[in-house]
């Protein structure tokens, strides 16, 4: 069987030679990334609209569109502030309500009493009984409003009507149902629908097929295109995997001089789990293939020192690191730990960020360029083309899912002489196995799930903004026994100009209303590098009291002193940045407290998000419910969410599949490699350039 990707010629024919498709049609398509006829046929509806059957009026559910059949009972204009044209009408079972607020005087002449219509809408409950405002209609018997198939409604764009749309997806099925493309997942799916049905069906769903069970994701179709795209895209992984570990990475040897020097150095013992992970990884780093490696562990749990360890096996084997950081701040404060650290080993750190410019940038370069420099660290100025490294033999990679997929991809390749990097990606956002599947199905796993001893768990309380007083009162008991506290501020606009107004507003006020005892400073994205490491330090040494910042403080800030957090609208934010924010609290040996302010009124839901973070220290368990509520991308974060734009998968709706996802895969991989690669390029096409995450 030939499964390669031309055996759809048909459907790789552009989107032009369909009819009724001219220059300006396809350049509309073509922003929804439509430009083939197979494009076409992964542009699923959005939802559906029951026109293949009438409803008895009795039968109506409250906004649910129906289609009903009755007669003109009676018919009248009903003046007022808006006047409206008003209708009864009546069919055997029962009477509906239909009003029209913008209507001509043809349309009141049109609706004699007797006479027969049918109305497509959506029903609403009234106070006598159900109604609807501006329905479709047609005098007469019902056939020009009853459709043969459910009716799909499409994503689409200003100029693109649903007729279009249903008059090309119609010639994509047709070039599709001519060509009959062979089913990847036969013999290895055991599901009711082939690949072509289930296709066929997501398009033009027959009479009787339930709009509920395909609103939720659980029809027998969908989850057969659910269940090949996952495979396909799990695929993509594990194939990125196998090209990458084709390289040849240094090998670097295990317990190293400068591993065993820094421990001897180090004023306290590394946890069980610390030292099992760095196990793993240096094992890893030892290898001639690159070591692909993902270390999870809860806010405060050491991810830091395992780097450090790591970083120190690669520089005493003769190698460069170079470790990314997402942020400014977390940069520096990278540096800082380092150079601590490594002061008393002799171990030169440059650091390089946007705006290290001029004189001092040359300087950076050339010490990276010439070797001078064994450890650089930095934000995403790492990875421009002007940075050359002499010998880099290990990249570490900070909180990943703040960078977009494809940074990482273009830092290993800077290996240079000393052949690809090893490569260890941190995170401190606990990665649900659902997401660890399918987002990071390239990478091996390690967790650190101890805290190192001391720590105590935050306790959260949930206060509404109106007792805002209550909480200056707070800060000021907290501050004035030698405590310290931040106060974050959010905003919706994620715009740091924004950010940074709100955060100076914030601390005009809370300067006003504090007393002299309790001074306070202010940090936001928009001061510079110097500034921020002005007040950062002074914050440390205890010469600041209350730091009101903004979100810019939710990695990596580690001030064992302060005990208290006040986080303003919390329901703008994710229980997993939240939970990132607590976590600059509880470092010390105090009792430590994390007070959500929010403003009323609070949804539901809201209340609902809060309350894990009340309930909870637990960031797996936190990270599990984030996904539940608000979905992979918001968890993986912004710039991760191209790669989980599934076009059918749903997560974590579908998560019960991925276990025999993982099956086909491994079966797949083993007996039908051009099956493999065939499915990888239907559904994942050009996006697994930008798969290694």
């Amino acid at each position: 069987m030939d499964t390669s990707r031309h055996l759809n010629s048909n459907l790789e024919q552009p989107i032009s030679t369909l009819r009724g498709v001219g220059p300006k049609l396809s350049a509309k398509l073509l922003e929804l990334g439509i430009a083939r006829i197979e494009d076409l046929l992964f542009h699923f509806p959005l939802r559906y609209q029951d026109r293949t059957q009438i409803t008895p009026i009795s039968a109506l559910s409250d906004g649910v569109e129906a289609v009903i059949e009755g007669q003109v009972r009676a018919a009248g204009v009903v003046p007022g502030k808006r006047r409206s044209l008003v209708l009864k009408i009546a069919d055997n079972s029962g009477l509906l309500t239909v009003r029209f607020f913008h209507f001509r005087q043809a349309q009141v002449q049109q609706m004699q009493t007797g006479n027969t219509i049918t109305l497509f809408g959506t029903p609403r409950r009234g106070a006598a009984g159900p109604d609807m405002v501006h329905p479709e209609y047609r005098m007469g018997e019902a056939g020009p409003l009853l459709d043969i198939a459910l009716t799909p409604i499409y994503p689409t764009v200003e100029g693109i009507g649903q007729s279009i749309w249903r008059r090309l997806s119609e010639q994509a099925l047709a070039h599709l149902h001519q060509e009959s493309p062979s089913d990847l997942l036969a013999g290895y799916d055991d599901g009711d629908f082939d690949w072509l049905e289930a296709l066929t069906f997501l398009h033009r769903p027959p009479p009787g097929a339930s709009v509920k069970q395909i609103r939720e994701g659980e029809h027998p179709a969908q989850l057969r295109l659910a269940k090949e795209e996952l495979v396909a895209h799990h695929l993509s992984l594990r194939d990125l995997r196998a090209r990458e570990r084709r390289y040849l990475a240094p090998a670097m040897t295990a317990n190293s001089a400068l591993t065993t020097q820094f421990l001897s150095l180090l004023p306290f013992s590394p946890t069980g789990a610390q030292q099992r992970v760095y196990e793993e990884i240096s094992t890893d780093l030892a290898q001639s293939n690159p070591m692909l490696r993902l270390v999870q562990g809860d806010v405060g749990s050491g991810k830091t020192l395992v780097a450090a360890l790591a970083a120190l096996q690669a520089i005493d084997a003769g190698f460069q690191v170079a470790l990314m950081a997402p942020t400014e701040l977390l940069a520096e404060q990278h540096l800082r730990n380092f150079k601590n650290w490594f002061s008393a080993l002799d171990i030169q750190i440059a650091c390089l960020s946007g705006r290290i410019k001029g004189k001092a940038r040359t300087s950076v370069l050339a010490a990276i360029r010439d070797n001078e420099a064994a450890m650089v660290i930095g934000t995403h100025a790492l990875f421009q083309e002007s940075v050359a490294f002499s010998n880099l033999g290990l990249v570490i990679v900070d909180e990943q899912h703040r960078f977009g997929v494809h940074q990482r991809l273009t830092l290993t390749e800077k290996g240079g002489a000393a052949g690809h990097p090893h490569q260890l990606v941190l995170t401190a956002t606990p990665i649900p196995r659902t997401l660890s599947m399918v987002a990071y199905a390239d990478l091996d796993c390690s967790i650190i799930d101890e805290l190192p001893p001391g720590r105590k768990p935050v306790t959260t309380a949930l206060i509404d903004n109106n007792r805002r007083d209550q909480v200056i009162e707070r800060v000021t008991a907290a501050c004035q026994t030698g405590r310290q506290a931040y106060w974050v501020c959010t905003i919706i606009d994620e715009s740091e100009v924004l950010e940074a107004q709100a955060a100076e507003a914030t601390y005009a006020y809370l300067r006003e209303q504090l007393p002299p005892s309790v001074p306070v400073g202010l940090i936001h994205g928009r001061l510079t590098s110097a500034e921020k490491e002005e007040i950062m330090d002074a914050f440390k040494a205890g010469n600041i009291a209350l730091l009101v910042a903004t979100t810019v403080i939710e990695v990596g800030v580690d001030v064992a002193n302060a005990s208290l957090m006040i986080i303003e609208n919390p329901e703008r934010l994710g229980l997993a940045q939240l939970h990132q924010l607590r976590g600059r609290v509880g470092r010390g040996a105090a009792e430590s407290h994390c007070l959500l302010l929010y403003q009323s009124p609070l949804s539901q839901n809201g209340r609902r998000r809060l309350n894990v973070m009340r309930e909870s220290n637990d960031g797996f368990f936190i990270a599990e419910e984030d996904l539940r509520l608000r979905g992979p991308g918001e968890l993986l974060g912004t710039r991760q969410t191209g790669l989980m734009n599934f076009r059918v998968a749903r997560l974590p709706d579908h998560e019960y599949l991925l276990d025999s996802v993982e099956q086909i895969s491994e079966r797949l991989e083993r007996s039908a490699p051009e099956r493999m690669q065939a499915l990888i390029e239907r559904w994942t096409g050009e996006r697994r350039a930008f798969a290694r995450v």
